[in-house]
């Protein structure tokens, strides 16, 4: 039994003060691979202001922030594993955000996220109280809170109440919301919970607010096992995970590891209780994307469920990093009708094996195979058969511009004998369109094998096998994923397209395929390329106003073929 864990193993603090958390991280990617895991997911506490400490901290003579030292080393400790071992197993790895409140809290937490390094994800949560009294901490602690508070009731109320603040706060910067009736530790889960439906006891109003807050903010929340081997019941309570499922807030799984005995345990009891509460799948993140997972391991489950997390990473990568991307809305043709039932709320399109994802305005849709090549109509364009090497495309679109001719679509795809072929439909050529292939011909001699007007069917069937990506915001497609992938959407005029293929050839990325669509005043791009990353997306930073969107899509694990 496995999982795959957001909340995981906690990396440890080393020489920095009090022991917390696992200092060998190394030993725990040994046994994660040993136990024949395809995966295995660290986090750690950013660092705390000074006043924030607990009572065993304080009972030392320890002056500074617990953590500080292991944190700054954390990123540069997991990178070393994921070279190390990048063969064997993927490491994902995150941070547990220490809310602190707002004011200098806030400011505060927002350098600890830049001082982190390439993090796959980021949970938002509360340990300490408003008083800079720990929630977890002891029973001393607990109790002392109590006396400040009044009573336990009104310990819970502020607490919820915090919790909104940091949600509030946060929402654009954390992922999942962390172990959300954390106080039930020390002072026990209030019976208005259990009541949550109907209750309205002030906890029992908050938290619903809260929950509600969560669903609107497009953010998940933790189901820590944590809790269950403390003797206080898995987090949250089975009524509030109910509410939460009702609400379709997605969970996230993790044991919350702090010790080298508990690594890997209580996978089955995890799936079991979410599944209890009405859940068929959870959520893992990768590089801030959301992953789903089946519950049950159907027939073919897993590589349904790995299909449609590529369409959804196809649609994340054009978003911000930290904008959180509410869980889109689905849709399922073919054979992925049987996700279905897991997801409430989708629909069925079609036949064809197909998968829709949108979220407001964008959209894509994505197959595991080019079966619209088998339903082309012929049209007359220009046919290129060329060189498949860097600049040439470029010169193809600069030669049609000198003769102020406009590309309306286009499709490139490259061959595996070292040449390319493409077949542009055009407007605006009258009689220039000789003059414009003659320039052609002559900047680059011997690079263009064939060049001239013709009827024909604009796809080749060399990649009917591969996985196509056949739509994107309502504008037809087909064109072939690859790892490296950029989609524009630009202004539907001349020479718009020629600024970003001279961009990108004048840094030596080749354009491996291509597909340009229109409608009305906007045209698409999507191009497969293949050249140095950061460069990549430094061009599309600089391409201007004529381009509503430049997005560079570098998929996590596709492989090309």
């Amino acid at each position: 039994m496995f999982v795959y864990e957001t909340h995981g193993i906690h990396a440890g603090t080393g020489k920095d003060h009090l022991k917390h958390g696992i200092d060998d991280l190394e030993e725990i990617v040994i046994k994660a691979i040993k136990r024949k895991h395809p995966s295995v997911t660290f986090i750690v506490h950013t660092p705390r202001l000074t006043g924030f400490r607990y009572e065993a901290e304080r009972n030392t003579s320890i002056k500074f922030i617990r953590g500080d030292a292991a944190y700054f080393r954390y990123g540069k400790n997991i990178s070393y594993l994921k070279e190390k071992y990048s063969h064997k197993i993927q490491i994902i790895h995150g941070i547990e955000l220490e809310w602190l409140g707002t004011g200098l809290g806030l400011n505060w937490n927002k350098s600890k996220i830049f001082q982190a390094d390439a993090i796959d994800f980021i949970i938002g949560s509360i340990h300490f109280s408003r008083e800079k009294i720990a929630y977890d901490g002891s029973v001393s602690e607990t109790e002392q809170l109590i006396s400040k508070r009044e009573n336990a009731a009104n310990l819970w109320a502020e607490y919820l109440e915090e919790m909104m603040e940091m949600v509030d706060s946060s929402y654009k910067t954390i992922d999942v919301v962390g172990h959300i009736d954390l106080p039930k530790l020390y002072v026990g889960l209030p019976d208005c919970f259990r009541q949550l439906n109907d209750s309205d006891e002030t906890a029992a109003v908050r938290m619903r607010l809260l929950l509600e807050k969560i669903s609107e903010y497009n953010l998940s929340i933790d189901v820590n096992m944590a809790g269950l081997v403390k003797g206080c019941g898995i987090y949250p309570d089975i009524n509030i995970l109910k509410r939460a499922r009702a609400l379709n807030i997605p969970v996230t799984i993790g044991t919350d590891c702090h010790h080298l005995k508990d690594f890997g345990q209580n996978y089955e009891i995890a799936l079991n209780y979410i599944k209890e509460a009405g859940y068929t799948w959870y959520l893992s993140y990768r590089s801030g994307i959301p992953i789903k997972h089946p519950i049950e391991e159907k027939t073919n489950s897993i590589e349904r469920y790995d299909f449609l997390n590529l369409g959804i990473e196809l649609l994340k990568r054009r978003f911000s990093r930290r904008i959180p991307l509410k869980l889109p809305s689905l849709s399922f043709g073919g054979k992925y009708k049987e996700l279905i039932p897991d997801f409430p709320g989708s629909m069925a399109s079609g036949d064809s094996d197909t998968i829709r994802v949108r979220t407001g305005e964008k959209s894509v849709t994505i197959s595991d195979k080019n079966w619209t090549v088998k339903h082309q109509v012929k049209r007359t364009g220009l046919f290129s058969h060329h060189k498949d090497q860097i600049g040439v495309i470029s010169i193809l679109f600069n030669a049609l511009a000198s003769e102020s001719i406009n590309v309306e679509t286009a499709f490139l795809d490259y061959n595996d004998d070292g040449t390319a072929t493409a077949f542009l439909t055009l407007s605006g050529k009258e009689n220039r369109l000789g003059d414009a292939v003659e320039f052609a011909k002559e900047t680059w001699v011997d690079s263009f094998i064939t060049l001239e007007e013709r009827e024909m069917f604009p796809l080749t069937r060399s990649k009917i096998d591969n996985p196509t990506m056949l739509e994107i915001d309502g504008i037809e497609m087909n064109i072939p994923i690859s790892s490296s992938m950029i989609v524009t959407c630009h202004k539907n005029t001349k020479g718009v397209l020629l600024i970003l293929l001279s961009a990108l050839a004048s840094v030596n990325v080749n354009v491996k395929n291509m597909q340009l669509g229109k409608r009305g005043n906007k045209a698409y791009a999507v191009l497969g390329v293949h050249g140095d990353n950061k460069e990549i997306e430094s061009i599309l930073s600089r391409l201007g106003t004529s381009f509503h969107e430049a997005s560079f899509i570098s998929l996590t694990d596709f492989t090309d073929n």
